[in-house]
């Protein structure tokens, strides 16, 4: 395993992060929990979870992927040896039945900690991240921004970093961190934290693949100047970037259970993966490591996220941080991307 430093953090995380989302809707905790041993004994020591999931979030399943690391942990009593990340969930009605008041007021902040800090069976989270802004923005499957005159959202991310501060002074959190953010966003957190003394953030957690690297647009340039963390999910975009849908959505996926997740699925989307696929065959690679190992590759990556529903598939994702991609094949994955860029945003 490659390990990295976490910016502005003592924590050296593994180049692999475990996901855990289909932990507790696809995943038995059984199951969960031969992940965990594996992926430990491989050399992974981050594991990345959220108070909302299993995926997709439901009543009946939120917070079950918490409380099946909790029960490992317990279990096995090895809390030094991993670094837990978990995440708030911001506004939305997809996520209604977590708490009446879906925002990143202390209020809230210290409902989700303290209910996350039990399921986890943990008196601290290393890092502890917005799951998605509460302002209107360009996020989850959305391009471009659009202004909206009816947002009635202010700005308020001096009052966000200070309720956080205080839960790293309590001793509940130790460092923060964005999900499904914006450059304006990150810039912002890091301005109000720079002028004001305020924790800083030390990482964003973005969707990033071969389909999906609108975030080198602006904000990749703002994670290299300002020293901030790039933790990479969906880095096979729902296992789209295996091939194995090409020919059609295999049975017994996420993609046929869950058919409400199109974001990775669309006709550009399907022509530039098989474009993609054909490079892989073409250099003798396997075609999800491939896709794994340029995520790995990439200069701003700290840790990929990747997911797995059997032992099989998170053999081969692990494996993928000892592939070297050549100048050849990144080469040619460009020119495809110059082709046909971010056809899944």
């Amino acid at each position: 395993m490659k390990y990295t430093k976490l910016p502005k953090t003592d924590l050296e995380v593994s180049k692999i992060c475990l996901g855990t989302m289909t932990w507790g809707e696809q995943n038995t905790e059984a199951e969960a929990h031969a992940q965990l041993d594996y992926a430990l004994d491989q050399g992974v020591n981050f594991i990345d979870t959220a108070e909302m999931y299993a995926i997709p979030a439901r009543q009946e399943t939120q917070g079950r992927t918490e409380e099946i690391i909790g029960s490992w942990l317990k279990k096995n009593g090895k809390r030094d040896e991993v670094i837990l990340a978990s995440k708030i969930a911001g506004p939305g009605n997809q996520v209604a039945h977590i708490r009446e008041k879906l925002d990143y007021s202390k209020e809230s902040l210290e409902e989700a900690i303290d209910k996350s800090l039990k399921r986890l069976q943990t008196d601290v989270i290393d890092l502890y991240q917005l799951h998605w802004p509460e302002r209107v923005t360009n996020f989850f499957g959305i391009r471009d921004y659009q202004y909206s005159e009816q947002e009635k959202w202010e700005d308020n991310f001096n009052k966000v970093l200070s309720n956080l501060e205080y839960f790293i002074k309590k001793g509940k959190i130790k460092y923060i961190g964005l999900s499904n953010e914006t450059a304006y966003g990150v810039m912002k957190f890091v301005e109000e934290s720079r002028q004001n003394g305020l924790p800083e953030i030390v990482s964003v957690q973005n969707p990033y693949n071969l389909i999906n690297r609108k975030d080198e647009v602006g904000l990749t340039e703002v994670l290299h100047r300002e020293n901030v963390g790039y933790l990479p999910y969906s880095p096979l975009g729902m296992g789209v970037l295996s091939g194995k849908h090409l020919d059609g959505i295999k049975e017994n996926t996420r993609l046929s259970i869950f058919p409400q997740y199109k974001r990775y699925s669309g006709e550009q989307a399907v022509k530039a993966t098989r474009k993609y696929s054909e490079i892989a065959k073409k250099h003798g690679l396997d075609f999800a490591q491939m896709s794994l190992a340029f995520v790995n590759q990439q200069p701003f990556v700290t840790s990929n996220i990747i997911g797995a529903t059997n032992l099989e598939q998170l053999k081969s994702n692990i494996e993928s941080v000892n592939l070297e991609l050549s100048e050849e094949v990144l080469k040619e994955i460009n020119t495809v991307h110059e082709s046909i860029p971010n056809p899944a945003p």
